[in-house]
């Protein structure tokens, strides 16, 4: 991922630094394993790890004369070491590193991703409860429907996000095992006491069974779920854009003192945050397919998903690290409108209380199907003419004849809309 998108404390995690610093971590864990039983003799690890560094430039230098990077690695530090490096990676395989030191480095990033959604999720709420009643008007395929509140529309993005951190705590669970088996899985040349060793040292599961590598199927789903969120995310960035539309504008990203909207146009101020996220989502998203299609190597393993997993774990979770971070922002900085939202609200004259006069009409012997007819007929003449919808309605002699004004009146109160509003609050904003 290009610098500009990039947080540093994902960009540590994906570092070669760090990477070559898991693998250290895992073969010194696994020589420890194996001294404790017996395998090297003891006081050797000891030895090698007063000794042993990091240094990746050389490890690149070997890798291009050798062209393969774990033995690269082993080379480098054998180095340092001298004759006792000849105990480290004893019947290891290189997918026992390469594997289990990738799933350390999901499992650290879905922890900051995690940390992402909780601070994301206070700021929501803090909205949310902060605008419970301005009211605003709810669309369906883009046309006025009924009134809601735009605290209702937040805690509907609460909920969303609630489940997205739930998906990531199971996906980093999946993703949380350690592999230790040697060539094709089968223990041959290791001893599986040695891989249970790594892994309660790593906080990681043993993996049931690999076959030489940890099944694809478990990154498939964090990749998955890294798309969900980032669906999400566009999700609430494309309600935004839409909302501050210059027609529209019920809210307005923050906009800087010194900050510039456009180069020609010095009057624009632009939701470039929220189209920036919708298409850091789209790209997120692009990792999911190649994800998926790396369940399927040959045989007991391949490396065609390689280069696809150097690509799109640094990339898509750090990517959706940024996004997450800029959404709170973008939410916690959010200019909202509520007298905006009335005004809009407003525009149709009070058409949005047509089902509450339909509902009257029913309930006052109309089949459902005259009812409607009236409703609609007067909905279009109210909408045709731009006249108040209740004015047309009080004058309609086949509805005042069943309906006093009085009754009438209190169809077009916009407390109705609002009466529950406590029930949906109370079991959407919970913990």
């Amino acid at each position: 991922m290009i610098e500009r998108y990039s947080r540093k404390e994902l960009k540590k995690i994906w570092s070669e630094e760090n990477k070559y610093k898991l693998w250290l971590e895992i073969e010194l864990a696994a020589a420890e394993a194996m001294e404790k039983i017996n395998i090297i003799p003891k006081g050797k690890v000891k030895k090698i790890k007063s000794k042993a560094k990091i240094n990746v430039k050389r490890i690149l230098q070997i890798e291009k004369k050798v062209k393969h990077d774990v033995i690269a690695f082993l080379t480098s530090i054998n180095e340092k070491v001298g004759n006792d490096g000849r105990f480290l990676h004893q019947g290891m395989t290189s997918s026992d590193v390469l594997d289990t030191s990738f799933n350390l480095q999901l499992r650290s990033a879905g922890e900051i991703i995690l940390k992402d959604i909780n601070n994301l999720l206070k700021s929501i709420k803090s909205q949310a409860i902060k605008h419970k009643y301005s009211l605003c008007i709810g669309r369906s395929h883009g046309i006025h429907a009924e009134p809601i509140t735009f605290g209702l529309k937040l805690a509907s993005y609460y909920q969303e996000f609630k489940r997205n951190r739930d998906r990531m705590v199971n996906a980093v669970n999946e993703i949380s095992t350690c592999a230790i088996s040697g060539a094709v899985g089968t223990f041959a040349n290791i001893d599986p006491r040695i891989e249970r060793y790594v892994a309660k040292k790593l906080n990681l599961k043993v993996e049931p069974i690999s076959t030489q590598i940890i099944p694809r199927d478990r990154h498939a789903s964090f990749f998955s779920t890294l798309g969900i969120i980032a669906s999400s995310i566009e999700r609430f960035a494309t309600e935004i854009r839409h909302l501050q539309r210059t027609e529209v504008l019920e809210v307005e990203e923050f906009f800087g003192k010194k900050q510039k909207g456009s180069s020609a146009m010095p009057h624009k101020k632009n939701p470039i945050l929220s189209e920036n996220l919708t298409g850091l989502a789209r790209l997120i998203r692009s990792s999911v397919i190649p994800a998926l299609e790396n369940i399927s190597l040959w045989h007991e393993r391949d490396i065609s998903h390689s280069a696809v997993e150097r690509n799109i774990g640094p990339d898509s979770t750090t990517a959706l690290d940024f996004a997450l971070v800029r959404l709170n922002d973008v939410v916690k900085n959010l200019n909202i409108y509520p007298k905006n939202m009335l005004k809009n609200m407003n525009i149709t004259k009070g058409l949005f209380f047509s089902q509450r006069v339909l509902l009257e009409l029913t309930s006052s012997g109309f089949s459902r199907e005259k009812a409607y007819s009236i409703v609609q007929k007067r909905a279009m003449q109210s909408w045709n003419s731009k006249s108040s919808f209740y004015e047309i309605i009080i004058n309609d002699p086949q509805i005042n004849k069943k309906i006093p004004v009085n009754k009438l009146k209190k169809l077009f109160d916009f407390s109705y809309h609002t009466k529950r509003i406590n029930i949906i609050f109370n079991r959407s904003l919970k913990n």
